[in-house]
């Protein structure tokens, strides 16, 4: 079964085991390694990507659902730019050990998109998990992301 799909921009096609995980594509076929493996049951988002525009979690989710899909990764992110949530993450000094920081900068993009002006309690609902506690660092970096792009001073 060939798979046929796009990472960031790209049009690739897979022809392996249609039940492997995204994120081991991602990491061992692709080379794409800043998508990281946490848990390996969708349920603290180190592994969050983008299909079609909304975050998912690659570790759970099978080759054989991308056909014809558009997958985006921490290294797309920033091709061209700094995007908003990246430049605020940097400006709040997010990061602790950074093992999760791929996933939570993709889920809080993915917030933005469907709730621009979000809420504490709207950012309280990204269910990703962070082993370092910086959930304040992260909650004032996703405000001022939010600011940044409604100020429209980056991508």
């Amino acid at each position: 079964m060939t798979i046929r799909f796009r990472i960031n921009g790209r049009q690739t096609r897979f022809d392996g085991a249609a039940d492997m995980p995204l994120l081991w594509y991602l990491r061992d076929y692709a080379g794409l390694t800043g998508t990281k493996f946490g848990c390996g049951i969708a349920a603290c988002g180190a592994c969050t990507v983008h299909v079609d525009g909304s975050a998912v979690r690659a570790c759970v989710l099978p080759m054989q659902a991308l056909q014809d899909k558009e997958i985006r990764t921490i290294e797309d992110l920033g091709a061209h730019g700094l995007h908003a949530v990246q430049q605020a993450w940097i400006e709040q000094d997010v990061p602790q050990c950074g093992y999760c920081q791929s996933g939570q900068i993709m889920a809080a993009v993915d917030l933005l998109r469907r709730i621009p002006e979000p809420t504490d309690s709207d950012i309280a609902t990204i269910s990703n998990i962070c082993r370092c506690g910086t959930y304040p660092r992260i909650r004032k970096a996703i405000h001022r992301a939010a600011d940044i792009m409604k100020q429209g001073s980056a991508t």
